[in-house]
C-alpha cells in the first residue's frame, strides 16, 4: 500500500505543515528546532515503514513514529505552558497526537497480524 493513502500518513503530515508554520515565528531556537524535527518524524517514520519489505521492518518503524509522536505530544505541552504555544492551539495539536497514536497502534496491530 502506498503510505500516502494511509490516513494516519495524510494527517501527521498535516500537523507537521502546521507546526512548521506555526513556529516560523518562534525565536527560541532549540525549541522550534526541537518540536519541529519530532513533528517530521511521525509521518517520516511511518513512510519509511510502509516502504520496507518485512512485517518486522515495518512495525519497527511504526513504532518509532509512535514514539515521535509521543516526543511531540510533550512538546506541544510544554510549549503551551511556556506560552510558546497558545491553549486553544495547543489542545487541538494534543488531540491530534492522541488519535494519531490511537492510529498508529492499529496500523502496527494490523502489520503484525
Amino acid at each position: 500500500m502506498d503510505f500516502e493513502k494511509l490516513v494516519v500518513w495524510q494527517r501527521s503530515k498535516a500537523l507537521a505543515v502546521d507546526i512548521y508554520r506555526e513556529m516560523a515565528r518562534c525565536e527560541d531556537f532549540g525549541f522550534k528546532n526541537q518540536i519541529t524535527r519530532s513533528a517530521l518524524s511521525v509521518p517520516s517514520n511511518i513512510a519509511e515503514g510502509m516502504e520496507r519489505r518485512s512485517a518486522r521492518e515495518k512495525s519497527w518503524f511504526l513504532w518509532i513514529a509512535k514514539a515521535s509522536n509521543g516526543e511531540l505530544r510533550t512538546q506541544i505541552i510544554i510549549g503551551s505552558e511556556i506560552a510558546y504555544i497558545a491553549k486553544p492551539l495547543a489542545e487541538n495539536w494534543i488531540k491530534e497526537t492522541r488519535e494519531l497514536s490511537k492510529m498508529l497502534c492499529g496500523l502496527i496491530k494490523k502489520n503484525s497480524d
